[in-house]
């Protein structure tokens, strides 16, 4: 990242192109009430749950407080970030863990709640926010419907935070919400939040369960499992957005397929069977990857290459990683004026369809 001093980026295009943030989050105030009930009430929790919801939501430190306000909103502080920034719009999401810690009927609620309100929080101000779907992957059926009803609220896409309960999208049972995903040409932004019980041990122990390596880890696997189970063969026009430069996924191409192809020949796994394609070229040709908290031009350039230019887009991660100067370091990536309005721009545009 550059340190040269720099003029604040500013809104409108005056650049050559508008800057559209694609990973940005918030949380309903309802929501984070119900949150802080349950680490409240004790009990056997989530760890994972219990370390990210803890610190954000209870802890007295300056970036735990910030984070946690600017969630909430909405309305003028976000926006008056976005003009410090120079960010013309944000597409927002539900952020972490979102509902898929709760119990089906509480998870279907919040959802339907929390896609209500940042609808209308679009309606406001339509040029500037553009929303996410939520939805309750606890009852897949009902999250189908969810899709749909988010499409007719005018949301353009559906946001899964990872896990739910330690299960994943690669099993069958979750197949109606990416069905409903494709056949509405709306992308599935697959987010972080903490390794599930079952992953996270060693994990937390180093301080490692979070953004710095276990939440890149856990998602990393979740969107690998849905490509060697074969979901992108039964669902060739499914849509996956993944953040952090592809959570790694991007580094370890050429020997996932290396792999993969040995592991088919062999029969060692039920679980890896015979693709119609390799697993890059899914990565190529069904998955998008934001720069969100990942500002590093070596990483940015090396994903535009292997993936394709058309598939990487700029992405801050608001509230999380709001830092101004990492605008400015993309601004400055080695592209010509083309290449770089589609980064920040028309890829946005057409991916999300805006």
């Amino acid at each position: 990242m550059t340190t040269e001093p720099s003029t604040p980026p500013r809104i409108g295009g005056e650049a050559g192109y508008k800057r559209i943030a694609t990973e940005e989050a918030f949380a309903p105030p309802e929501l984070i009430t119900l949150w802080r009930e349950m680490l409240e009430s004790g009990g056997d929790l989530d760890p994972g749950f219990v370390s990210l919801v803890g610190y954000f939501y209870t802890h007295s430190s300056e970036r735990a407080r910030t984070t946690r306000e600017r969630l909430q909103d909405l309305g003028e502080r976000r926006l008056a970030d976005m003009d410090a920034a120079g960010i013309d719009r944000q597409i927002i999401s539900l952020t972490a863990p979102g509902v898929q810690i709760l119990d089906a009927d509480r998870a279907v609620a919040m959802a339907t709640l929390a896609n209500d309100r940042l609808a209308e929080a679009c309606g406001r101000h339509p040029d500037r926010f553009t929303g996410l779907t939520a939805v309750a992957p606890q009852d897949p059926d009902a999250s189908a419907k969810e899709i749909e009803r988010g499409a007719g609220l005018g949301l353009k896409g559906v946001i899964i935070n990872s896990h739910t309960h330690g299960e994943y999208l690669d099993d069958q049972k979750f197949w109606p919400i990416l069905e409903a995903a494709e056949a509405l040409d709306a992308p599935v932004y697959l987010h972080p939040t903490a390794p599930p019980r079952t992953m996270i041990k060693p994990l937390l122990e180093a301080g490692l369960d979070g953004a710095m390596f276990g939440f890149g880890v856990e998602t990393g696997m979740h969107a690998l499992r849905m490509i060697t189970s074969g979901v992108f063969d039964r669902f060739p026009r499914l849509k996956l957005v993944l953040g952090h430069l592809g959570e790694a996924l991007p580094f370890w191409l050429y020997r996932v397929d290396f792999i993969h192809a040995a592991t088919v020949r062999s029969q060692r796994y039920a679980a890896i069977r015979p693709l119609a394609r390799k697993p890059s070229d899914y990565m190529r040709e069904n998955v998008w990857v934001t720069t969100s908290g990942n500002a590093w031009e070596p990483a940015i350039m090396f994903c535009r290459e292997v993936l394709g230019s058309d598939r990487v887009l700029y992405a801050m991660d608001y509230p999380y990683q709001y830092e101004v100067d990492e605008v400015i370091a993309q601004d400055r990536l080695p592209m010509d004026d083309a290449d770089k309005k589609a980064f920040f721009q028309t890829n946005a545009e057409r991916l999300f369809g805006l």
